[in-house]
């Protein structure tokens, strides 16, 4: 619908804005879009005298789906106070008719609800049309609403196009955007270009930071030193730029803070392991640096203590330690400890190989085969028989 909004209402043509630096290809215009005679930006929110939250203004946030605490956050953090709420409530109004679900809305004035003092026609349409001509999808955009209280023509239209000589294709410019939509927030000059410039200085060609935007276009987070040292870093662990592994590397190296990289090492070795098992699994399954302390605690506790698994084992598949522990190990040893009650797989089968592979694989191979003779695999995969252990 958000598309679609655009092709049948309004759809704008951007005006060549002259990029600084070389390398990038201009932004020359939508395909579809006719000329965009006034860019605007967003008013100045107004104040309120005092540090208290206005109360009407936290009523109306009450009202949109926000809770109380939230709603008292948001008025104080801005300093906001609602002088319209006809003008509010055309703001969204208008979101609606672009896509935006009631969820997204409260996500949206959850950390932006400067925007329900934007004029809806002058400020906000603009902008929601030039994310449409893109195909930047709404729900993504409210995870970083603050971009419609960016300027147009002065960020987003330059970012776009900076972006867009760099990564190419438009189908590559929207996959990057749905997956960190932070990245289109940071500043051209200060951020952007010399994020891509020390990529390139690092040995980066371009396909290959095409490549890398798509991944995570927030690398463009992370200052030219931090990039320099991530470079580094990897070539340290044996890491060539040749090596087809290294942008995935690169990507979870760029999402973890150096002190929270060491913190997270030693976490990974108090269960035992050696520097060495941990950075070949680093290399081998690089998002095991991403995941949280407490997830991975409980996956490898269970690994450990209940399939009896050895540490070294785990590490050497590090792949399971992406997998949901509720919603993907579990319900499998729930099927194999059925199989071996009915005799149909041995009790000493190789459980982390049996645990891995695809969903479909597995429901293939453990599942279907069965599913005729021994019902209660079914159940089981459904999760309605639990896991109580190997016995």
């Amino acid at each position: 619908m958000f598309a679609s909004i655009c092709r049948r209402r309004l759809a704008l043509r951007i005006h060549q804005i002259a990029g600084r630096g070389g390398g990038t290809n201009p932004l020359e215009f939508i395909p579809g879009t006719i000329p965009l005679a006034h860019c605007y930006t967003s008013p100045a929110v107004a104040e309120v005298p005092s540090s208290e939250p206005c109360p009407d203004t936290v009523s109306y946030l009450i009202s949109c789906g926000l809770s109380p605490a939230a709603a008292g956050a948001a008025t104080t953090a801005q300093h906001l106070r609602i002088r319209s709420t006809d003008k509010a409530d055309a703001v969204r109004a208008l979101l609606k008719i672009y896509g935006f679900t009631d969820a997204d809305i409260v996500r949206t004035l959850r950390s932006a609800p400067v925007i329900l003092v934007a004029d809806p026609e002058r400020i906000l349409r603009p902008k929601l049309d030039f994310f449409a001509s893109l195909g930047f999808e709404t729900h993504k955009l409210a995870t970083e609403p603050l971009l419609l209280a960016r300027s147009l023509d002065k960020h987003l239209v330059p970012a776009i196009q900076f972006l867009r000589g760099i990564i190419g294709s438009d189908d590559d410019l929207r996959r990057a955007f749905h997956r960190v939509p932070r990245g289109l927030a940071v500043d051209l000059d200060n951020n952007m270009r010399p994020a891509v410039e020390a990529l390139r200085r690092g040995g980066l060609t371009k396909a290959d930071i095409s490549k890398l935007l798509v991944i995570r276009l927030g690398v463009l987070l992370s200052s030219p030193d931090r990039i320099s040292e991530i470079f580094e870093e990897l070539k340290a662990m044996g890491m060539s730029v040749l090596d087809p592994r290294f942008l995935y590397c690169f990507r979870a190296m760029s999402g973890v803070k150096r002190d929270s990289w060491l913190r997270k090492m030693a976490f990974y070795q108090s269960f035992g392991l050696s520097e060495g098992e941990l950075l070949q699994a680093f290399k081998t399954q690089p998002t095991i640096f991403l995941f949280t302390d407490e997830s991975i605690k409980k996956k490898v506790r269970f690994l450990l203590d209940e399939l009896k698994l050895g540490i070294s084992d785990v590490i050497a598949r590090p792949v399971v330690l992406g997998y949901s522990l509720e919603k993907c190990i579990l319900p499998r040893c729930a099927v194999l400890t059925v199989l071996m009650r009915e005799r149909r797989i041995r009790r000493d089968i190789k459980l982390l190989q049996a645990l891995l592979g695809s969903s479909r694989n597995f429901e293939t191979r453990y599942v279907l085969r069965h599913a005729d003779d021994v019902p209660d695999v079914v159940k089981a995969y459904q999760g309605k028989i639990k896991f109580e252990g190997f016995k």
